[in-house]
């Protein structure tokens, strides 16, 4: 297996369950789902709560999340990104309008000086999302 660089995404107490399954229907593909309490958590209140979150999708991305354990500090995006870009137009645009639904747009998805397509875009969830768009030749 060759090594791979993917975002690894901590959602405050109890929402990465929803958050893995949006970005599911955001981008397909097969979502795994570790809980706290199939490994045997000694505290209740983690039972149902996961562990680790891994979307593998039919594009070739790879999403990993989790809940963030009692005690670990949460800031809601301050700490991470995502980049999605490439020069399927039609399929980076139903991308971002499925992560901007909800979410809050910080700069709109539009032509930019360097000729691509950029927007940037908080989701529902706090995440920061930026999509890029290459220009054709």
């Amino acid at each position: 297996m060759t090594s791979r660089l993917n975002p690894y995404i901590s959602f405050p107490d109890g929402t990465a369950h929803a958050a893995m399954e949006f970005y599911q229907s955001v981008f397909g593909g097969d979502l795994r789902v570790s809980t706290f309490g199939e490994y045997g958590a000694p505290d209740p209140s983690l039972t149902d709560k996961i562990m680790h979150g891994m979307l593998e999708t039919p594009s070739g991305f790879t999403l990993m999340g989790a809940d963030t354990p009692p005690g670990m500090p949460h800031v809601a995006g301050t700490s991470i990104s995502v980049s999605l870009s490439g020069d399927d137009a039609d399929e980076l645009r139903g991308y971002w309008e499925k992560l901007s639904d909800g979410g809050t747009v910080t700069m709109p998805l539009e032509k930019q000086m360097w000729g691509d397509e950029f927007g940037m875009c908080k989701d529902r969830f706090g995440v920061d999302w930026m999509v890029n768009i290459t220009a054709k030749s």
